[in-house]
């Protein structure tokens, strides 16, 4: 039997007048450290600052922080209330612009806020948020065992792996989406050998999935992303497996900074090359991937990496927090309905009707 994970990156802890509970992803891997929200500012600030990062898992947390945004106005009249929650709808969808989960995820909390304006009062209206926040939560935990069993499949015939970034359990509400086939075929006896891209600047790969595959025994060598090419010329990995931000309706995939290079490699040395993400990362009012917003992030991220300089005062900085792979470039998309193979417009609206 697998190793079991002994935290949640995410927990609602009482009923409505209970809080938020994120476990710090800036600490780890050094300090396992879970922090309690009860306000949406701190919230915010939780997104912006990537102590809680992840498109599935801003969205479960934005959701949550709607409930929040409902206790602070619990006392007052259902339509001032109302109107309330709905500016701080409006404040916690411009934390981050390119994961779609947090739209995704805000949309649905409005909807609860429209249906329900003829309640009692908002205590009621509260009742109805921490509600969908839940299945929210809950409907993602489903979702990323449903993909794992799916990516899995696709992994059968492979012994080494390559992944970018953290698609695990911290990105999510449990198991993650890349991360969760290479953890539900550890479940089904197959035990990968996988290659962890450190993902620069802010090397989640080395910080965050080095440590869940530690966590589950899975066997992980750590390397720098200008690696890549030089593992699978080697022929150590049979697949590439990434997870997505946003996902356009014919299949251009927006992800972590480097997956596009990576997408390259692994076309020139024929290895397949998937996407796992649940279906709501797909935006399918957008069609091609040059319409995705993509995140700018502050300079100082290169130039002071954790706080110590390695570049020159006042050099000038470019830092796109994503790219994006076109969609010829990728081999599967696996979702929690199914895969999608070969990636084109008319197999993914097929997929999401």
């Amino acid at each position: 039997m697998a190793p079991t994970f002994e935290y949640l990156s995410i927990a609602w802890r009482g009923d409505i007048d209970g809080h938020l509970e994120l476990l710090d992803q800036t600490k780890l891997p050094l300090t396992l450290e879970i922090q309690p929200y009860r306000d949406v500012e701190s919230l915010f600030e939780a997104i912006v600052s990537l102590r809680v990062r992840g498109a599935p898992a801003i969205g479960i947390a934005a959701a949550y922080g709607v409930v929040i945004a409902a206790q602070k106005v619990i006392e007052e009249p259902l339509a001032s209330a109302a109107a309330a929650i709905l500016t701080q709808c409006d404040y916690l969808a411009t934390s981050r612009p390119t994961a779609v989960n947090l739209f995704w995820a805000l949309d649905r909390m409005r909807k609860i806020v429209d249906r329900n304006k003829g309640l009692s009062d908002s205590e009621e209206l509260t009742r109805a948020l921490l509600r969908e926040a839940r299945l929210i939560h809950e409907e993602d935990r489903r979702m990323c065992h449903a993909i794992g069993a799916y990516g899995a499949s696709l992994l059968r015939d492979a012994t080494g792996v390559l992944t970018h970034c953290n698609t695990g359990g911290l990105a999510t509400s449990e198991y993650g989406t890349a991360l969760s086939a290479i953890l539900t075929a550890q479940d089904q006896g197959h035990v990968l050998q996988v290659y962890a891209d450190e993902t620069r600047p802010l090397l989640q790969g080395a910080r965050l999935t080095a440590w869940e595959l530690q966590q589950r025994g899975i066997p992980c060598t750590l390397i720098c992303d200008s690696m890549a090419a030089q593992v699978m010329r080697e022929g150590r990995v049979q697949a590439v497996i990434v997870g997505a931000d946003r996902i356009t309706a014919r299949g251009d995939t927006a992800n972590k900074i480097g997956t596009y290079s990576l997408a390259v490699l692994a076309k020139y040395h024929s290895i397949p090359f998937y996407v796992a993400a649940p279906t709501s990362t797909f935006d399918l009012s957008l069609v091609s991937g040059d319409d995705i917003p993509i995140e700018q992030r502050k300079s100082t991220e290169i130039t002071h990496g954790f706080g110590s300089q390695t570049a020159p005062m006042h050099i000038e900085v470019y830092n796109p927090a994503f790219d994006v792979t076109p969609a010829e470039l990728i081999t599967a998309i696996i979702t929690e309905r199914g895969i999608i193979a070969p990636v084109s417009e008319s197999k993914v609206r097929s997929m999401l009707s």
